[in-house]
């Protein structure tokens, strides 16, 4: 929606009421200029680009709550935060200059109300990511892909990654003396696809540890080489030891896909997008 300078100078998409309502927001980003989403002393990152650009637009220090976090150089397509502000009267004027004061790496697409308690990363049900490799040479695709050499064998890949939908606790692809509370995760959907020249794992999951998908993608593409056996990457897991974990993938092939929620916590009449 095309919005005026007139617009801009009066904040015309907020209604004249006071009381601070909540909204969630997605967005898509690309990682490779960003130290991950979380806010870092003397170092980029995706919410502090978000936080400047709303707290400008709407001219009160506004802070964002992200899903989660993505380490340094990940993606994301579907990514959710929430914020808290006077009534939105107008959530596409508000999104056109949100979009029109971030960087081109960061792209706002749908600012939607919600109940007052919602909460972008307690209320999630679900979080998608997809890691993506390619097995020839694309310069256009460096900063968004792993590119390997040599043949995998995905049928291979696909029977180890099967059995992380047995398993709830993932101390093995845990990131060394990270903060977790708990490393108990439910897996519901883990599987390869080969698309051309393109391999894609997605992964599905009520919650993810830091650096978790990054190591099982590591791990399962040593399988792929033929460096395990489906039913020794089984055993990686159920030993609940990190040393036993394959090197981590690559920051760039992976993306954060979708951010799943519950619809009762939507206000807006229409079905949240994100959803299925």
């Amino acid at each position: 929606m095309a919005a005026s300078a007139r617009d801009m100078r009066t904040g015309a998409y907020l209604c004249a009421k006071t009381r601070r309502m909540r909204y969630f927001m997605n967005l898509s980003y690309k990682g490779t200029n960003y130290h991950g989403w979380q806010i870092q002393r003397n170092a980029p990152s995706v919410q502090a680009e978000l936080e400047r650009a709303l707290s400008t637009v709407l001219r009160l220090p506004t802070p964002v709550t992200g899903a989660g976090r993505t380490d340094t150089g990940v993606h994301a397509r579907d990514y959710t935060a929430h914020f808290d502000a006077a009534p939105v009267a107008e959530a596409e004027v508000l999104r056109y200059h949100l979009n029109a004061m971030l960087p081109n790496d960061i792209a706002v697409h749908r600012i939607r109300r919600v109940r007052d308690d919602a909460h972008a990363r307690f209320d999630a049900a679900e979080r998608e990511y997809t890691y993506y490799m390619r097995s020839e040479k694309d310069p256009f695709s460096r900063e968004t892909s792993w590119q390997y050499r040599g043949a995998l064998d995905t049928a291979a890949m696909n029977e180890a990654a099967a059995h992380l939908l047995a398993f709830d606790d993932f101390t093995t692809f845990a990131k060394l003396n990270s903060a977790n509370k708990t490393n108990i995760c439910k897996v519901t959907y883990a599987r390869w696809r080969q698309e051309g020249t393109e391999l894609i794992f997605t992964i599905r999951a009520n919650r993810f540890l830091r650096n978790m998908v990054r190591a099982i993608t590591g791990t399962l593409v040593g399988v792929g080489r033929g460096k395990m056996t489906p039913d020794e990457f089984r055993s990686i897991i159920a030993a609940r030891d990190l040393s036993r974990a394959g090197s981590s993938a690559p920051a760039q092939g992976l993306f954060l896909t979708a951010v799943r929620y519950p619809e009762e916590i939507f206000l807006d009449s229409d079905t949240p997008s994100h959803l299925p």
